[in-house]
C-alpha cells in the first residue's frame, strides 16, 4: 500500500532546518514534495532533511519564476515557507494572491516568533525560541546555567513537527469542506505545548522553577544518568514503585533502609551519591546484561555512532542507509500503509517535474532559455 498521504501535493519553499524537516515527514508519509530552490543553490546529497523530493530551480527575482510557483500552487494541495514575516509577500507569492488562485490551498507558515507579535521581525534561532516560550529555564542541572537541548525543542519539535502537523490537520479540513488556509507556525509556541505536562505538574505544585531540583530534571537518584567503569553512560528512570523496587533488587540494596525514602527529596543527595558510586563499579556492558530488558526502566546511552548497531534498534529497522549515509528511519509505522523508502536528494530536475504536471514543452523550453529553471 502506498503511504498515508499518497495522492496530495506539497510545494516546498526551499529553507533550512525545521523547514526540510516538515517537508521530509510529508514526504516520508507519501505526499508528493516539490522542493522550490534558487538557482545555483548546491544540493547536500548526505543531508536526510532532504531525502525523498523532487526539486525545481526557479529564479524568484523574475516575473517569470514567480508565474511558474503561482501555477505549481494552483495544481497543489499545499504550500509551506519559513522566511520571516513579508517575505513571500513581497515575492507576489503572499497567502492572498495564492489562495485566490487555488481556494483549497494549505498554506503553511512557519518562523520562530510567529507571523504576529513584538518579536515578529527580529532575526532569532532555537535557543532564543524556546528561552521566550520557558523551556529552556527548565533544561540543566541545578546550579548550573540553562542548557540547550541541541536545537531539537524549537526548531524540530516546536516548529517542523508542528508544522507538519498543521498541514495534515488543514489538508484534513480541505478535504472535507473544499476550503483552504493559513497555518500560522511559531516555534515559540509549539516550543510551549512541549511543555504542558510541566505546565500541569507545576500548577499541582509539583514543579519549581528552580532548575534540577524536579522529579525529571535530575534531582532524582532514580532519574539520572550514571558514568561507568569504563567511562560510559547509562540512564535510570524508575519512578513507579514497582520499578524502584526492581531497581533496589539488581543493584543488591533492597535491605538497605536509605532507599526506602524514594520521594524524600531531602534523600535524593545522598541517594545518588551513593548509586554513583556503585554505578562506576562495573561496566556499561555489565549493567546492561543485568538490567536490559528489565522493568527497572533502563537503557545504556548510546552515541550515534552506537545507537544503529543496538540489537533493538537492528530488529525495528529504526535506521536506514541509502546514498551511503546511515539515517533514521521513517516513523511512525501503520499496520496498512507504508513508508517511503529514503531517496537521498538529487540535483534539480526542473524540466522533468514540470512536464509531470502538465507544463507545455515549449513553455519549459523558454524558461530554461531564459535562465529562470535550471
Amino acid at each position: 500500500m502506498p503511504g498515508p498521504l499518497h495522492g496530495l501535493t506539497i510545494v516546498e519553499m526551499a529553507g533550512i532546518g525545521p523547514g526540510p524537516f516538515a517537508g521530509m515527514m510529508l514526504a516520508d508519509h507519501g505526499a508528493r514534495v516539490i522542493r522550490v530552490e534558487r538557482p545555483g543553490t548546491r544540493v547536500d546529497a548526505r543531508d536526510p532533511l532532504l531525502r525523498s523530493r523532487e526539486v525545481v530551480a526557479v529564479d524568484l527575482k523574475s516575473p517569470e519564476g514567480i508565474a511558474l510557483v503561482r501555477d505549481l500552487c494552483r495544481a497543489a494541495d499545499g504550500v509551506f515557507e519559513g522566511f520571516r514575516p513579508g517575505v513571500m509577500e513581497r515575492l507576489g507569492l503572499g497567502p492572498d494572491v495564492l489562495t485566490a488562485d487555488n481556494p483549497r490551498l494549505v498554506y503553511g507558515r512557519m518562523t520562530g516568533w510567529g507571523q504576529t507579535g513584538p518579536y515578529a521581525p527580529a532575526a532569532g534561532h532555537d535557543i532564543n525560541y524556546i528561552a521566550l516560550a520557558g523551556a529552556l529555564h527548565a533544561y540543566g542541572r541545578a546550579g548550573e546555567k540553562p542548557t540547550p537541548p541541541i536545537n531539537m525543542v524549537g526548531d524540530f519539535g516546536g516548529g517542523g513537527m508542528m508544522l507538519a502537523f498543521g498541514m495534515v490537520a488543514a489538508l484534513l479540513h480541505a478535504a472535507k469542506t473544499g476550503q483552504g488556509q493559513v497555518i500560522d507556525v511559531a516555534m515559540t509556541d509549539g516550543a510551549a505545548v512541549l511543555m504542558s505536562m510541566i505546565w500541569g505538574f507545576r500548577a499541582n505544585g509539583m514543579w519549581s522553577d528552580d532548575r534540577g531540583t524536579n522529579l525529571l530534571d535530575t534531582a532524582a537518584h532514580f532519574y539520572d544518568t550514571y558514568e561507568t567503569s569504563d567511562g560510559k553512560w547509562l540512564s535510570i528512570g524508575s519512578i513507579e514503585p514497582q520499578f524502584y523496587a526492581e531497581l533496589r533488587r539488581l543493584c543488591g540494596l533492597a535491605e538497605d533502609p536509605d532507599f526506602d525514602a524514594q520521594m524524600d527529596r531531602a534523600a535524593w543527595g545522598p541517594l545518588k551519591a551513593k548509586l554513583t558510586a556503585l554505578f562506576l563499579t562495573r561496566t556499561r556492558d555489565a549493567w546492561c546484561e543485568l538490567m536490559e530488558m528489565t522493568d527497572v526502566c533502563f537503557a545504556p546511552v548510546l552515541s550515534m555512532a552506537e545507537a544503529p548497531a543496538h540489537p533493538h534498534n537492528v530488529a525495528r529497522g529504526t535506521f536506514v542507509e541509502a546514498g551511503g549515509v546511515t539515517q533514521p528511519a521513517p516513523a511512525p509505522r501503520y499496520s496498512v500503509s507504508t513508508t517511503v523508502p529514503p531517496v537521498m536528494a538529487r540535483a534539480p530536475d526542473s524540466a522533468g517535474v514540470l512536464g509531470s504536471l502538465g507544463i507545455a514543452a515549449d513553455r519549459i523550453a523558454a524558461l530554461t532559455a531564459a535562465g529562470t529553471i535550471r
